[in-house]
C-alpha cells in the first residue's frame, strides 16, 4: 500500500473515532433503579434528541464537552445537565413528580401506549390482583370459581375464556398454558403481587413480531419493579371476613446493584352462603446487578399457592324459585388448588452506540387440580356430575433479539432480530368423573404431553422525518407429542406444524400533538395438542387471525389527550378444545370489527379524569344471518372515573359498564350487562397511609361470569327435574365490599 493510501486510510479511521467520539451514551433511572423508558434527552444547542430504550439507554450524537441536555418523561422533575466528559457513561436518576399532561409529546420512537399506561397507573393505583388486568383499555374480566381459578377475560368482541386470543407475559416469561386441562391459552395471574407492578405494556391485535402465540386480539406484558427505594408493610382487613398484608422489602438500592423481597398472603370466606375458605400465599426476590462491562443481569424468583371452595355457576330457575339465593349453592363441594414457582433470569447489554442485546431465559413448575360441577345430575342422576381436571408441568424458554440502530440519507432505522423456543413438558393431564372430590367414578382421559415452540422474527423501523414504517416477519414451529395413559401400550402421537406471520404497520408524526396509524398483520393461536392430534389439517393446528387497525393519538389541548381506533379482526378458524368436557367444540371463520375510543384530562394540577369506550360487532361467516352470533361476545364497554391527589389526600371514584350481549348463536338468551361503581380514598402523614377501598358502591346486584348451559337439578324436595333444563347459569358479582388499610414505609 501506498504511502498515500495508507494516509488517507488513517485520516478515514481518524475522522470515525472522532464522529464516535461526539456521542454521549448513558442511562436513566428512578430512584428506586428502575429503568425509566422512553425519557426524552434534548440537546439544547441543537435540538437533537434521543430516547432511552427497554433498559433505560440512551446514545446522543452530536455532543460536545459544555453543551446542555434536558431530560425529561412525564411523571419526573425535568432535569439541566451539562456535558463535561463524553468518555464516560452517564446515569440520571430522575425523581418523580405529579403527573402533568402538558408535558406528554408523541415522537416516532416511543409507543403512545406506554405514556397512557404510565399515567394511567399513577393516577389509579393498582388495589387488587384483579385490577392488574383492568388497566387495558377496553378490557373486562369475570372470576367463577371461588377467587382462585383464572380470570375469564373480555376484549375487543372475544370472550378469550382464560386466555386464548391474548397473550400476557411477566418480565418476559409466558402466562398463558398450552395444552391445559381447563381450557387453551389458560391465564392465571394470581402469582403476580400487584405491588411489584412497574408498567403495563400492552398492545391491541396482532401487530407485534416479538409476540406470538395468542397474540391475536392483543398482548399484555408486565414489568415487576427493577428496585425499591424503600420498604413498605400493609394490612388490610375487608368484608367477608378478608385479611391481607403485603410486605415489600428493600435490601440492596445503590449504583451497581439492587435487590427485594415481596410477599402477600391473602384470606377471605367471600360472600357466598358455603364459606370459600379461600387462601394465597406469594413469594419473590429480585435481584439485579450492573457488571463492569456494561451488562444489566437481573434473576426473578418467586413462588405462589392458592387454596379455595367454591360455590360455582348456579341456574337462574334455582334462584327464581326461591330454592336457594343469589350466594347460595347446589353443590358446595367445587373448588381446587394451584401453584407455580418460576426461575427467570435477563440479561440486557448496550454492546456500543448501535447495538443493544437482550436475553432471557426461565423455568417454571406448575401444580393444578379443580373440581367443577356444571350440568348438576344431567349425566348421572345418581352421584351427579361433578368433574376434575388437573395436571403437573414444567416450562423452559428463552429468547435473544438483537436490536441494531443505524443511521441513512434520509434518516434512521432500528433492525430487531428475536429468536426463541418454549417446551412444555406436562404429566397427568386428567379430566375425570367425581363425587364429593374424593372417589372417583371414572376418568376421560388421562396422558403426558410435550409441546414444544421453536421462532424467530425479524423487526425493521425505518424512521423517515415524521414516517416511521414498520415491516416485521415472524417465524413459528410447532412440535406436539401425547401419550394416552388410558391405553395400555406406550405408543405416542406426534405431529409438528409451522405458520408464518408478516406485519406491516405506519405511523405518522405530524407534530409532537398528532399521530396516525396504520397497523396491519396476520396473528395466530395454537390448539390444544389433543385436538391437533384429532384433527391434523392446517386451519385446526394454528388458525390464523387477520387484522387492520386505523386510528390516531392527538393532544386536543394542553391537558387534553384522546385517541382512538377503527379495526377488523378475522379469525380462520375457531375450533375450541373443551377440557371441560374432552370434546372439541365446533368454531369455523369469524369477523369481527369496532371502535375503540379513549380520554385522559387533566382539570387541574390534581383532579384527573378518563374513560374508555368501546363498541365491537362480532358474527360467525359460515353461518347464516339471525343464527351466527357469537356467544358471550362483548358489544358495547365502558370504563372510566375522576381520581385526584392533593395535599396527602387520594381517591378515585371509578365506574365499568358492560352491555347486554348474545349467550348464545341465535341471539335468544341474553347475558344481562352490568353498571358496577368503586370508590377508594387515602391519606398520607409522615410514614403512614391509611384508606379503604369500596367495591361495588351501589350494592348493585350483578351476574360476573354467565353461560348458557343445560343442566337438571335436584329440586327442593328432593327429587330430579323430569328434563333437562337449557338457560343461564351464572356466578354473582361481589356486593357492596368494603375494606381498610394501613401501609407503613421505612
Amino acid at each position: 500500500m501506498s504511502k498515500d493510501l495508507l494516509g488517507t486510510a488513517l485520516l478515514l479511521v481518524a475522522l470515525v473515532i472522532s464522529t464516535e467520539a461526539q456521542s454521549l451514551k448513558g442511562r436513566i433511572l428512578d430512584q428506586s433503579s428502575s429503568p425509566i423508558i422512553g425519557a426524552y434527552i434534548i440537546h439544547n444547542e441543537s435540538e437533537h434528541h434521543a430516547h432511552t430504550n427497554e433498559s433505560g439507554y440512551f446514545v446522543l450524537v452530536g455532543v460536545n464537552s459544555g453543551d446542555s441536555l434536558q431530560i425529561s418523561h412525564i411523571g419526573f422533575e425535568t432535569q439541566i445537565f451539562v456535558v463535561d466528559n463524553l468518555s464516560k457513561e452517564v446515569t440520571f436518576r430522575l425523581r418523580e413528580s405529579a403527573i402533568n399532561l402538558e408535558e406528554v409529546v408523541f415522537s416516532q420512537e416511543v409507543n403512545p401506549v406506554s405514556t397512557l399506561s404510565r399515567i394511567d397507573l399513577k393516577t389509579n393505583p393498582v388495589n387488587t390482583s384483579q385490577d392488574i388486568l383492568r388497566k387495558v383499555p377496553g378490557l373486562f374480566i369475570g372470576q367463577h370459581a371461588g377467587g382462585g381459578k383464572a380470570e375469564q377475560i373480555f376484549l375487543r368482541g372475544f370472550d378469550i375464556d382464560h386466555g386464548t386470543d391474548i397473550n400476557i407475559t411477566v418480565d418476559g416469561m409466558p402466562v398463558n398454558m398450552v395444552s391445559h386441562a381447563h381450557g387453551q391459552g389458560y391465564s392465571d395471574l394470581h402469582f403476580l403481587i400487584p405491588e411489584t407492578v412497574e408498567r403495563v405494556d400492552f398492545n391491541k391485535g396482532p401487530y407485534n413480531a416479538d409476540k406470538g402465540n395468542f397474540a391475536t386480539a392483543g398482548y399484555v406484558n408486565f414489568q415487576t419493579k427493577r428496585g425499591l427505594d424503600k420498604s413498605t408493610v400493609s394490612v388490610q382487613r375487608g368484608s367477608f371476613n378478608t385479611t391481607r398484608s403485603v410486605g415489600l422489602f428493600n435490601l440492596i438500592n445503590d449504583s451497581k446493584s439492587n435487590a427485594y423481597i415481596a410477599t402477600e398472603y391473602l384470606a377471605s370466606d367471600g360472600p357466598f352462603e358455603a364459606s370459600q375458605n379461600f387462601n394465597r400465599l406469594n413469594l419473590m426476590g429480585r435481584y439485579g446487578i450492573t457488571t463492569e462491562d456494561g451488562s444489566d443481569i437481573c434473576i426473578i424468583a418467586s413462588h405462589f399457592t392458592s387454596k379455595w371452595d367454591a360455590s360455582g355457576q348456579i341456574p337462574v330457575r334455582a334462584v327464581a324459585s326461591g330454592q336457594i339465593s343469589n350466594f347460595g349453592a347446589l353443590d358446595d363441594t367445587e373448588g381446587g388448588y394451584t401453584s407455580r414457582s418460576n426461575l427467570a433470569l435477563n440479561h440486557t447489554k448496550q454492546i456500543n452506540d448501535r447495538l443493544f442485546i437482550k436475553n432471557n431465559a426461565y423455568y417454571t413448575t406448575y401444580d393444578f387440580e379443580l373440581y367443577s360441577n356444571f350440568t348438576f345430575f344431567l349425566e348421572d342422576s345418581v352421584n351427579g356430575d361433578q368433574i376434575r381436571q388437573r395436571e403437573n408441568r414444567a416450562i423452559f424458554g428463552t429468547e435473544s433479539q438483537l436490536t441494531y440502530n443505524g443511521i441513512l440519507s434520509e434518516g434512521e432505522y432500528a433492525l430487531q432480530f428475536g429468536v426463541g423456543l418454549r417446551n412444555d413438558d406436562i404429566r397427568d393431564n386428567e379430566l375425570a368423573g367425581t363425587k364429593n372430590r374424593d372417589s372417583v367414578r371414572f376418568v376421560t382421559q388421562r396422558g403426558d404431553i410435550t409441546e414444544s415452540n421453536y421462532y424467530t422474527y425479524i423487526n425493521l423501523d425505518l424512521y423517515l422525518k415524521k414516517l416511521r414504517i414498520n415491516p416485521s416477519l415472524r417465524f413459528d414451529y410447532f412440535t406436539y407429542l401425547y401419550q394416552d395413559q388410558l391405553t395400555p401400550a406406550y405408543d405416542p402421537n406426534s405431529l409438528s406444524a409451522a405458520v408464518v406471520s408478516p406485519k406491516l404497520n405506519f405511523i405518522y408524526t405530524a407534530n409532537e400533538n398528532t399521530q396516525i396509524f396504520l397497523k396491519s398483520g396476520i396473528g395466530f393461536h395454537s390448539n390444544d395438542t389433543r385436538l391437533v392430534l384429532e384433527r391434523p389439517n392446517n386451519e385446526s393446528i394454528l388458525p390464523r387471525a387477520f387484522g387492520v387497525d386505523l386510528g390516531g393519538n392527538f393532544k386536543v389541548l394542553p391537558r387534553l389527550l384522546m385517541n382512538g381506533a377503527l379495526w377488523y379482526l378475522g379469525l380462520e378458524q375457531e375450533f375450541v378444545y373443551v377440557g371441560d368436557a374432552g370434546i372439541v367444540e365446533a368454531g369455523g371463520r369469524t369477523a369481527r370489527r369496532g371502535v375503540d375510543l379513549g380520554l385522559r384530562w387533566q382539570a387541574n394540577n390534581w383532579i384527573y379524569l378518563d374513560g374508555d369506550f368501546t363498541y365491537s360487532y362480532a358474527r360467525s361467516i359460515d353461518d347464516e344471518e339471525g343464527n351466527n352470533f357469537i356467544p358471550l361476545a362483548p358489544r358495547i364497554t365502558t370504563t372510566g372515573g375522576l381520581s385526584f391527589d392533593k395535599n396527602g389526600f387520594a381517591g378515585a371514584l371509578r365506574a365499568r359498564y358492560l352491555q347486554d350481549r348474545p349467550a348464545n348463536e341465535d341471539n335468544s338468551v341474553i347475558a344481562e350487562g352490568y353498571t358496577i361503581i368503586d370508590l377508594n380514598g387515602s391519606y398520607s402523614f409522615n410514614a403512614f397511609n391509611v384508606g379503604f377501598f369500596i367495591q361495588n358502591l351501589l350494592d348493585s346486584n350483578w351476574r360476573e361470569a354467565q353461560f348458557d348451559t343445560e343442566s337438571r337439578i335436584r329440586l327442593a324436595n328432593g327429587s330430579l327435574e323430569s328434563s333437562p333444563v337449557s338457560e343461564i347459569h351464572f356466578t354473582p358479582g361481589t356486593p357492596f365490599n368494603f375494606t381498610g388499610f394501613i401501609k407503613f414505609t421505612f
